[in-house]
């Protein structure tokens, strides 16, 4: 499946969202993430990131959908990270 993820957490939490989101998913920009994972990792991901927020102040949310090609996305400025197909 084709996810975009997007996290806001606490300052000292940061930190560890982003490099447990950036194993799983693209980095796009601050705290949002996409890219295509399978049911079992997004599920292991969203408890992980379930056991390092605060579930009191923080959030974590997923859009979902069957494939990138239903998607539109348009991008105006400069892309943080541009996601290649290369061997």
């Amino acid at each position: 499946m084709y996810v975009i993820l997007v996290y806001d957490c606490g300052e000292k939490r940061v930190g560890k969202m982003l490099k447990l989101c950036r194993r799983y998913l693209n980095w796009i920009q601050n705290s949002v993430f996409e890219g295509e994972i399978s049911e079992v990792k997004l599920k292991e991901l969203t408890l992980k990131a379930g056991k390092i927020m605060n579930l009191e102040e923080d959030s974590l949310i997923v859009f979902s959908g069957r494939t990138e090609k239903w998607l539109d996305k348009q991008i105006v400025g400069k892309e943080r990270s541009s996601i290649d197909n290369f061997l």
